[in-house]
């Protein structure tokens, strides 16, 4: 894989706005961009991918108008978004029948289609047969995008984007591998690392609520294969959250669950810090209480919290802002530590997509240990390395999240010279 610095060299729009041409204005007409994001409220995560997008277009477009085409919110989540983005519209619904979705592209000057683990197409179709330039953020495939029945077709729709940005190095040497040849194709952070929500209050009275002293606890949480919601089946080929879990999954679950086990008493009988089992998916609540809280000793589970409710991506970054260490098998808890400057380990397991790459390229490979090859052992190792000398592993982050920065920033350059033009 091209290393940052040389990534950074040998491309022509690495260095932000200075590395490109400045576009003038053709007309005093504000441009429009549409948004699509907001995937799901059952996972902060995909919560976070959306305030963290509206960062980056607001620090880096600032004189672009932004219309959120939000696929799945709720009352609470528009409330946040609109009180840290109060100029922001949020339209919602389909785009094949007349209504505010469709009234919003007519309206816009540019697609935008939000990070995460996408697959469908035919927002690429609708978009090309307006004739609206439309692109990708922060996204991660996997390999059955572009191979399989119909691949050629779907190859040739990725080759109509203005841009296309893949949050992991993998994603986009598959796409390069293909002949995927968009006018730009390249790594760019998934839009959850320009998250900067904050619930103090909620964060300082659950901290309150549990005993807890800032950075004198870690976070962790595992991903079980169990079902997003009840009686609902992963009709994916993938099957990442099956609704009937194998003797195999229940095994996987099992081994994983006990390397944590094993990682929190390390943690407690070295530093007497707390464990708090913190979710980045709802459902996860249940299984991580059943397969790793449960079966602690009585002794160690007094040093442990497990959280009995969810919520927002705001509280939780004010609750990892305070963390000492965040440990998930979910890559975005780890995001948002680091958008918060925490420092973080993903353990992390490939089955779930390649997305898992995001901490390898932008430095952080040491934190990012895979789950089935690394004994507690090790994870206890890496942890008390950041325990040791805190104050490096603060400069780590800070250093990994400016790599971050700056790629965003080139990619609004990008966003802005293709509204201009």
């Amino acid at each position: 894989m091209t290393s940052r610095r040389s990534f950074l060299k040998n491309s022509g729009l690495a260095l932000g706005a200075a590395a490109l041409p400045v576009v003038a204005q053709s007309t005093n007409k504000q441009k429009t961009v549409l948004l699509n994001c907001g995937w799901a409220t059952k996972n902060i995560g995909d919560i976070g991918h959306t305030p963290g997008t509206l960062r980056f277009l607001e620090q880096y477009l600032p004189e672009a108008k932004v219309i959120l085409w939000a696929a799945n919110t709720n009352e609470q989540v528009d409330a946040m978004l609109m009180k840290r983005f109060p100029k922001l519209e949020i339209v919602k619904g389909g785009v094949t029948k007349p209504g505010p979705v469709r009234d919003a592209m007519n309206r816009s000057d540019f697609f935008l289609r939000g990070p995460g683990m996408g697959q469908p197409t035919d927002f690429m179709v609708n978009c090309n047969k307006m004739g609206k330039p439309w692109g990708l953020q922060g996204q991660s495939y996997f390999p059955d995008m572009v191979t399989g029945k119909d691949a050629e077709k779907r190859i040739a729709l990725l080759n109509t984007a203005a841009f296309i940005y893949c949050r992991d190095s993998k994603t986009l040497k598959l796409l390069q591998d293909v002949g995927v040849k968009p006018p730009v194709l390249e790594f760019g952070p998934d839009g959850c690392f320009g998250v900067d929500v904050r619930d103090e209050e909620k964060a300082l009275a659950r901290m309150k609520k549990h005993g807890l002293e800032e950075k004198k606890f870690i976070t962790i949480q595992l991903r079980t294969h169990s079902p997003t919601s009840p009686g609902v089946d992963d009709k994916r080929p993938q099957k990442l959250n099956p609704l009937h879990p194998t003797p195999e999954n229940i095994a996987d679950d099992t081994r994983r669950a006990k390397v944590y086990q094993d990682l929190i008493a390390m943690w407690v009988k070295e530093t007497g810090y707390k464990v708090v089992i913190a979710p980045e998916v709802r459902k996860e609540m249940e299984y991580n209480k059943k397969f790793v809280y449960d079966p602690l000793p009585d002794d160690l589970k007094k040093h442990v919290v497990n959280f009995d409710e969810f919520w927002n991506v705001d509280e939780a970054c004010s609750f990892y802002a305070r963390a000492h260490t965040v440990i998930c098998h979910e890559p975005h808890t780890p995001i948002m530590a680091l958008a918060m400057g925490t420092p973080m380990m993903h353990t992390f397991s490939e089955f779930h997509s390649p997305k898992c790459w995001m901490f390898k390229d932008i430095g952080l490979e040491e934190w990012a240990p895979e789950f089935d090859a690394t004994p507690a052992e090790k994870m206890f190792e890496i942890l008390m390395g950041i325990h040791k000398d805190y104050p490096a592993a603060e400069a780590k982050v800070k250093k990994a999240m400016a790599y971050v920065e700056e790629r965003a920033q080139s990619q609004m350059n990008v966003l802005k010279s293709v509204i201009q033009a």
